[in-house]
C-alpha cells in the first residue's frame, strides 16, 4: 500500500529532513540545549512522515515518553547518563551494537570489511566523501541516514525513488533492526533504545512507502544475498587469468 502519500519532490523534501534529525541524534550526545530543541520543535510529533504501522507508533510513543520523562533542567547525573550511553553505543562498543554495517554483515563481526567499500564507492559516485573513514567509517550508520536524506531531497522520478529504495535494500535494512534491538536491550536510558527503534521503524516505513508507490516490492534478505552472490561470481569470471614468473604455464 502507498501509505496515502504520492512519491513526489515535495516530498522528498520534507522525508529529508526526518532522516536529518535522526542521523544528528545519533551523530552527536545529547545536550541540554539540544533536548531544549527537540522540546520546541515538538518531537517526535514534528516528524513529517506519519506512523502508519505498530512499529512506527511504538517508536513514536516510545520517544514521546522517553523525552517527556527527562527533566526540563536536566542535572549532571542525568546528563552523565545519557553520555555513558551515548559511548557505549557509538564510541567504545560496550553494548556489542556496532553502529558500522561491516559489523553486522561479517561473519567474525569485523569492522571496516567490504560493506564501507562498497558504501565508498556509492558515496563516490555522488561526489561525496566522508571527512576521516578512521574515525567514523563509510558504513557508519550516521553517514547512511546523511545519505538517504541526501537521496531524498533529491528525488525527481521513479527512478530516483527506486535508487534508494535498492540502496536500502542492499544496506541499512539489512543490519538495522539488529542493531536496534540489541541497543534497545543493553541500553541504559529510554532515549537511546527510543532512538534506535524508531530509526528502524522509519527507514522501513520509507521502503514500505517507495514499494506501494512503484508497484515494486522490497527485496528479501535471500533475494538481496542471491544478487551479491550472482554479482562476486560474475566479478571472479571477468577477472583475466594471470600468469607470474616460475608459475606452470598450459598444458598444451
Amino acid at each position: 500500500m502507498p501509505l496515502g502519500l504520492e512519491l513526489s519532490a515535495e516530498l522528498g523534501a520534507a522525508l529529508a529532513e526526518d532522516f536529518a534529525s535522526l542521523a544528528l541524534l545519533h551523530d552527536r550526545e545529547l545536550t541540554p540545549a539540544l533536548l531544549l530543541a527537540l522540546r520546541q520543535a515538538g518531537f517526535p510529533g514534528s516528524l513529517a512522515m506519519l506512523p502508519r504501522d505498530d512499529a512506527a507508533r511504538d517508536g513514536v510513543e516510545a520517544m514521546r515518553l522517553a523525552l517527556a520523562a527527562l527533566p526540563s533542567d536536566p542535572d549532571t547525573a542525568c546528563m552523565d547518563g545519557l553520555a555513558a550511553d551515548f559511548a557505549a553505543i557509538y564510541l567504545t562498543g560496550a553494548y556489542g551494537a556496532s553502529p558500522s554495517e561491516s559489523y553486522w554483515l561479517s561473519d567474525d563481526h569485523l569492522v571496516c570489511q567490504s560493506p564501507m567499500f562498497e558504501l565508498r564507492e556509492e558515496y563516490k559516485a555522488r561526489g561525496l566523501v566522508v571527512p576521516d573513514w578512521r574515525l567514523r567509517p563509510d558504513d557508519h550508520l550516521v553517514f547512511q541516514l546523511q545519505f538517504v536524506a541526501r537521496l531524498l531531497n533529491s528525488a525527481a522520478n521513479a527512478d530516483d525513488w527506486r535508487s534508494l529504495g535498492r540502496f536500502m535494500d542492499f544496506h541499512l535494512l539489512r543490519w538495522l533492526l539488529d542493531f536496534a534491538r540489541r541497543v534497545a536491550a543493553r541500553c541504559e536510558t529510554p532515549f537511546y533504545a527510543a532512538l534506535a527503534m524508531l530509526s528502524f521503524a522509519w527507514s522501513d516505513q520509507l521502503r514500505t512507502l517507495i514499494a506501494g508507490n512503484l508497484g515494486e516490492a522490497a527485496l528479501t534478505a535471500d533475494e538481496v544475498a542471491a544478487q551479491l552472490n550472482s554479482q562476486r561470481v560474475g566479478d571472479a569470471l571477468a577477472e583475466p587469468v594471470r600468469f607470474f614468473p616460475g608459475a606452470s604455464g598450459p598444458s598444451w
